[in-house]
């Protein structure tokens, strides 16, 4: 089982900077850069909120998940 963060896409998609979605969230830019690289292992739900607030965008546009046994 993988959940894959697709938190780079959607950034992409709304021209959004690193530093600009920082600002919006709330949340220091090495966080950010490692959920938008997936070196994560937990997102908190309020931060998870903010983020799709700010991106205009559902949990499940950031969140993927890949099966690993197909």
């Amino acid at each position: 089982m993988s959940i894959i963060l697709r938190l780079d896409r959607v950034m992409a998609d709304r021209k959004m900077s690193l530093n600009e979605l920082s600002e919006r969230v709330g949340v220091s830019n090495v966080n950010l850069s490692k959920l938008k690289t997936g070196k994560v292992s937990a997102i908190r739900f309020s931060t998870l909120n903010a983020i799709c607030k700010a991106l205009n965008c559902q949990p499940g546009d950031i969140l993927e998940f890949i099966d690993d046994e197909q």
